[in-house]
């Protein structure tokens, strides 16, 4: 094996460490600006239920969770007054869980932290190849966009 190569298994964690240091900075960066209870399955439900809304069986099925296990994010969520539960226009029984303003508030903090991050990561690599970098993954992931699932899949 050359200098310049690598074993095939590292690619993995290298693209999983690189994930994980935006996320985990992101969450820093939150916990500053008046978010420290957030956690990355926290975001991912709050994109699950999105600015819409959504029935606990929806968010689980985004999440790729069971009803019951979305429904505990859900209840954790509401008790740090991210989300609340509303009445569904479209069923007396049904409820939706819909994001509070602290809960966009928290989303929107994010969206602009991720624009720093990216910012800084284009000022350590370059813009170009940055911009290289985001084509060559959506390329090779066929552009599968976002998906929301990450938990459930590490979970087994």
């Amino acid at each position: 094996m050359s200098e310049r190569e690598s074993p095939g298994y590292e690619l993995p964690l290298l693209l999983f460490s690189g994930f994980r240091s935006l996320i985990d900075e992101t969450h820093r960066r939150l916990a500053a600006q008046g978010h420290p209870e957030m956690r990355p399955a926290h975001g991912f439900a709050m994109q699950a239920i999105g600015v819409e809304g959504a029935s606990a069986s929806e968010v689980g099925r985004r999440l790729g969770v069971s009803k019951q296990a979305a429904g505990k994010t859900v209840d954790r969520l509401e008790a740090m007054g991210y989300v609340s539960r509303q009445p569904d226009p479209s069923d007396a029984r049904a409820k939706t869980v819909v994001l509070t303003e602290r809960g966009l508030d928290s989303l929107r903090r994010s969206a602009v932290i991720f624009e720093e991050l990216q910012s800084e990561w284009a000022a350590a690599i370059g813009t170009d190849r940055l911009r290289a970098l985001e084509s060559d993954l959506r390329t090779v992931t066929g552009g599968q966009g976002l998906r929301l699932d990450a938990q459930a899949w590490f979970g087994g």
